[in-house]
């Protein structure tokens, strides 16, 4: 009963906020309006069905679950496509919140011999059938953003996304992630970014992770 009076203000809100969207439209936005999908009403019991699906932890998330723990990392980075690698080890701690519909991960190793430290929240969301993911460290002050999709045959996650370029004030770089599910207790990550040189993407970092 709890969960369906808080579906039900959800989609209420929901209503309301999109309504008075539509009201306020101007004769002057006529032309932009045209090319947005035309907003459809929506019943309170299918709103209220589709809230409980979003909502409902699946396999997925379950998936994500199965990370919980302990991790040590064997990091490799590269400054440069072709440059000189660089290794260090950091260690990671996986821990899934509010009811297992997301896992925060805490990072904690070093950076060209300064300690580092980041934090990610990594979801998978219902509606959009993505994996979501943010990330925050101790060496910047923005937030990197990321959707991917499951390869079930690579049992791995390819994130995409953007995250700021501070050497390009107010422009941001395209990054990927490839996330591999090796066993229950080995996972590697890859991550790819821009050569500052050519702008063409290369690996920037790989990850070997192993469950304590």
């Amino acid at each position: 009963m709890k969960n369906l009076l808080l579906f039900t203000v959800c989609a209420a809100f929901l209503f309301t906020a999109c309504d008075k969207v539509k009201v306020g439209v101007k004769d002057s936005d006529k032309t932009d309006s045209i090319a947005k999908e035309e907003w459809k009403p929506v019943d309170s019991a299918t709103a209220n069905k589709a809230w409980m699906e979003y909502a409902t932890p699946g396999d997925m998330h379950k998936m994500l679950a199965k990370s919980d723990g302990k991790w040590s990392g064997e990091n490799t980075m590269w400054m440069e496509n072709g440059g000189k690698p660089m290794k260090s080890m950091s260690e990671t701690i996986n821990k899934m919140i509010f009811d297992g519909r997301y896992q925060v991960s805490e990072h904690k190793g070093n950076f060209m011999g300064m300690p580092f430290e980041g934090m990610s929240i990594t979801g998978y969301d219902n509606a959009k059938k993505k994996f979501v993911s943010t990330w925050i460290d101790n060496m910047g002050t923005g937030i990197m953003n990321m959707e991917g999709d499951w390869n079930a045959s690579k049992k791995a996650i390819e994130f995409k996304g953007k995250m700021t370029d501070p050497t390009r004030p107010g422009k941001d770089c395209e990054v990927r992630e490839v996330y591999t599910f090796v066993d229950d207790t080995h996972q590697t990550l890859e991550m790819y970014g821009p050569d500052a040189k050519t702008g063409k993407e290369f690996k920037t970092m790989e990850i070997k992770y192993v469950k304590k």
